[in-house]
């Protein structure tokens, strides 16, 4: 029971980070610069950083419940 409880929060961690790596680079492409002022400041790196742990968790939190989900469908299936 502990191992799967184990892989299933490695799972989560590596989909949450593949996700907030995704939205980073995702956000990359937004023009920021026309919505703050100092588009170099050290305050917009952490907005982006905010904003990507943001997005990329709600679209992760999504996948792993979708996952669970499915899970859940195959038990019913038995």
């Amino acid at each position: 029971m502990a191992t799967s409880l184990g892989t299933t929060g490695l799972i989560n961690i590596v989909i949450s980070l593949i996700f907030i790596a995704l939205s980073w680079w995702a956000l990359q492409a937004f023009r920021l610069d026309v919505f703050v002022k100092n588009y170099k400041s050290p305050q917009t790196k952490v907005l982006m950083m905010l904003l990507s742990i943001a997005l990329g968790h709600g679209v992760a939190r999504f996948f792993m419940d979708y996952l669970g989900w499915s899970i859940m469908l195959n038990q019913l299936m038995k």
